[in-house]
């Protein structure tokens, strides 16, 4: 016999318990969404974090900056798969032991009943304990015993079942099908009763019943200022971005939450979200946009933010250092100058709502004109430091913690008949602030100033532009911006790594 036929004749009888043990581990996974949905207690939650954790650096930034949203998506279907192994590896004991004992021979099924509910019972418990040590959930960890004991069950149940009457070949092939079909029902089950578990967001446009007059207002201004461009979205970003260290977020308690100011202060202090509330509650726009925000990228929205500003909550702990960490719940942490949390806000509200759970609640901070990534959401510790140190993204070659560059985005091209073409976008300066949006129709030889929106209340807020012109053929539109002090957007090409993107839009446009 060949050595490849030697291989395969010794590996082929270990192919129905590995089988059966993976999909015992799918069940596991689904068992534990099935009880506890996307949190933390989650099983894949850890293991989700020991893949970003362990990507290497350019995978990451591969996957910031060409990925996006997607990233995130590939990085968590793989911490699935991979704890999918890791249960199928603790239930694969317990798996053998039963496939061993539920043989063809009916008899010998009767006499083995003792060894095959041993080998039920480990492989329900091994997984069951890995669940704990990985989660500490009990919930979690009786939806992964309740997934793999349903597999080993369904697998002992066509040994029952089939007794003697089938052949081995087709009896294997039963015991595997029952095992996969019982762990895919329970996934899908999981997917039926949980979704996505994803807290759902309400449009900005529709400004809530109980909203105060002043959040009323600010809305329907920004409803009112915003171009009718087909396709654009408003001044109110109607769906913001989300960029996280993790794909679970993290489920604050707001009646336990706390946030410390420490470090190099002349006293420590805590507050609740009681003594949070009770300050004066004030509202501003802010626009956030990613570090990785590709030139043209979608990572770039605003909101109406409202909260306290962080003056006042360090003033009464009086800073001695020039630096601060802000820590997160996700255990995300940035350091930037002290200088620039001063005119901060942490917010707790977004458009007339509570903070989304997706958005930091109970509370995150917002830093004026600097990139998304110090925008720490699930605030828990403002640390003052005298000396500086690097964050949470510096330490993987990014350097975002400086002013945000301007940009002008192209988000729309709309024919509107008769050879007339729309190009339209938003426009992002930071706290230096639009004043102006260039557009040329000529590959850069010549340049018209674009219309822009009205500016919203705020120091750090994007705007619209929008352009109507004629085209009979083929040519390339190019988009630049100027901040209220006359400075051009950056027209050289580079980045987003490491401190963000720059350079000019541009897109071939052909007219219909």
């Amino acid at each position: 016999m060949s050595p490849i036929r030697t291989a395969a004749a010794r590996v082929r009888p270990w192919l129905p318990p590995i089988a059966v043990a993976l999909a015992a581990g799918l069940a596991a996974v689904g068992g534990s969404y099935l009880s506890v949905g996307r949190r933390p207690a989650f099983v894949v939650t850890p293991i989700d974090r020991l893949v970003i954790t362990l990507s290497p650096e350019a995978l990451v930034t591969f996957a910031i900056t060409e990925l996006g949203t997607l990233g995130h998506q590939v990085a968590f279907l793989t911490a699935i798969a991979l704890t999918c192994v890791l249960f199928g590896l603790a239930a694969l004991p317990g798996v053998a032991i039963c496939l061993d004992y539920v043989s063809v021979d009916s008899g010998l099924l009767r006499q083995r009943r003792a060894s095959i509910a041993a080998g039920a019972i480990v492989g329900t418990v091994l997984p069951t304990a890995v669940a704990f040590g990985l989660t500490r959930s009990p919930r979690s960890s009786a939806g992964v015993a309740a997934g793999a004991a349903l597999v080993l069950l369904a697998t002992i149940g066509v040994g029952l079942v089939a007794g003697g009457d089938a052949t081995p070949s087709s009896f294997g092939r039963r015991r595997v099908l029952g095992a996969v079909g019982s762990a895919i029902g329970l996934s899908a089950l999981g997917l039926f009763v949980r979704g996505t578990d994803t807290e759902t967001v309400s449009s900005p446009l529709e400004i809530p019943a109980d909203a105060r007059p002043e959040v009323r207002t600010l809305l329907t201004r920004a409803k009112d200022q915003s171009f009718e461009v087909d396709g654009l979205e408003p001044l109110v970003s109607t769906d913001f971005y989300q960029v996280d260290i993790g794909n679970v977020d993290p489920v604050v308690d707001r009646e336990e939450w706390t946030l410390s100011i420490t470090g190099a202060v002349e006293e420590e202090v805590d507050y609740d979200i009681a003594d949070i509330e009770s300050m004066a509650l004030e509202d501003r726009f802010v626009t956030l946009r990613c570090v990785g925000d590709r030139l043209n990228g979608r990572q770039m929205d605003t909101a109406l933010w409202s909260g306290v500003p962080v003056r006042s909550l360090l003033e009464a702990a009086g800073p001695e250092g020039n630096y601060v960490v802000l820590h997160g719940a996700d255990s995300y942490y940035n350091e930037f100058p002290i200088e620039a949390l001063w005119p901060g806000l942490l917010a707790y509200r977004m458009n007339g709502r509570p903070l989304p759970r997706a958005h930091g609640a109970p509370v995150r901070a917002l830093v004026p004109g600097h990139w998304g990534e110090i925008n720490v959401k699930w605030l828990t510790e403002i640390e003052v430091r005298t000396e500086e140190t690097m964050g949470y993204w510096e330490h993987r070659g990014w350097h975002g913690t400086g002013p945000v560059h301007t940009v002008a985005k192209l988000w729309q091209v709309n024919h509107l008949g008769g050879g007339r073409i729309e190009v339209a976008g938003h426009a992002y300066a930071g706290t230096r602030g639009v004043g102006a949006v260039e557009v040329s129709t000529d590959g850069g030889d010549t340049w018209t100033e674009a219309e822009i929106s009205e500016p919203l209340p705020g120091d750090d807020v994007w705007r619209q532009w929008r352009h109507e012109y004629g085209a009979t053929g083929e040519h390339e539109v190019i988009v630049r911006a100027r901040d209220e002090n006359g400075t051009l957007q950056i027209p050289d090409k580079e980045g987003p790594k490491p401190d963000g993107a720059t350079g000019w839009v541009s897109e071939t446009v052909t007219p219909q």
